[in-house]
């Protein structure tokens, strides 16, 4: 089980009799970036938790660079970063020493330059933390989990509360993290940020993985295939029944959803060049990861409940020491 960054086979987590994860297996590339999405309630913290050997499993295999995280080996703690939503840093130093501080914790630390080029805080190193913006601190954040060097660093909703400017920051700061060579394990409740960063993407649903895949590949498999809309110019003739079956009208906008997109627009525009008919704001859209995502869970927000909220899980990993 050491050919991959992260190998899950058959994992279980009980608290009680309430089984959170439920014989889940995947398994995570050296150097790609893999996005855990699912509901809260559906085991993603759990999860996460066991992967980074702060709470033991039930049952299965679980093997992280190698390692077995439940052993909580110096070496093992070495080779990963994690980044929490929230983490406490004291708030009059500046960034460079807060990384100068966390760096002097391992043998072998990333260079202060580098780390702080990686997460674009170039301009920023002698500013101190209380003055930062929440998007810089939310990279000072990555940056105290990159002053080791781990070969995986673990993201736990890196973008949460940002504004799309700073999304986009962060958004780069993790394609400059792959760049190094880093493997990182990402959880995020925004689905363009898992199609936009991740290489490939779990579901888990109720304590199970309910699909795998590359982003692209999950979002043509949605059942309610490719998007079709256009409306007709006034005085244009109905379409014909073989096509006017296919779309339904709602305020003058003609829509459908088919599994053979080429077929339909092959059929619709020569029919509208036959008649010289104009389709008005001709609209074609591929399915996305969130379609697909609210397919399989179903649109809900929350299918459950795991022991303890993020926050506590926040805190119970703050005093482990990470």
């Amino acid at each position: 089980m050491t050919d991959f960054a992260i190998d899950v086979r058959g994992l279980r987590k009980c608290y009680g009799t309430f089984e959170a994860v439920r014989g889940i297996d995947f398994r995570v590339e050296k150097g790609e970036v893999f996005a855990l999405l699912g509901p809260n309630g559906a085991g993603k913290t759990t999860t996460v938790e066991i992967l980074e050997g702060h709470r033991d499993r039930s049952m299965g295999e679980v093997s992280v660079l190698g390692h077995d995280p439940s052993s909580r080996e110096r070496t093992f703690k070495r080779r990963v970063g994690i980044v929490l939503q929230e983490t406490g840093v004291e708030p009059f130093l500046n960034v460079e020493e807060v990384i100068e501080l966390h760096r002097g914790y391992y043998p072998e630390s990333r260079p202060l330059d580098e780390v702080i080029e990686v997460v674009g805080l170039q301009d920023k190193r002698s500013e101190r933390v209380r003055r930062l913006s929440g998007g810089q601190q939310r990279r000072l954040d990555v940056a105290v989990g990159l002053a080791g060097d781990p070969e995986l660093l673990f993201l736990d909703e890196p973008t949460t509360g940002f504004d799309p400017s700073a999304r986009r920051n962060a958004w780069q700061m993790v394609k400059n993290l792959q760049d190094l060579g880093k493997t990182v394990f990402l959880t995020t409740h925004y689905m363009d940020e898992a199609e936009h960063l991740a290489d490939r993407v779990a579901v888990i649903v109720g304590g199970e993985i309910v699909a795998e895949g590359a982003p692209r590949e999950l979002a043509g498999r949605a059942v309610a295939g490719t998007a079709v809309s256009f409306m007709l110019p006034p005085g244009a003739p109905s379409l014909p029944p073989e096509l006017g079956g296919s779309f339904t009208a709602s305020n003058a906008t003609m829509s459908c959803q088919t599994k053979q997109p080429a077929r339909l627009l092959h059929d619709l525009t020569a029919w509208a060049l036959d008649h010289d008919v104009e389709l008005i704001a001709l609209n074609v859209s591929q399915p996305t990861l969130e379609d697909v995502f609210l397919e399989l869970t179903g649109g809900e927000v929350s299918t459950g409940s795991e022991e303890g909220s993020t926050e506590q899980s926040n805190r119970r990993r703050r005093r482990a020491g990470r």
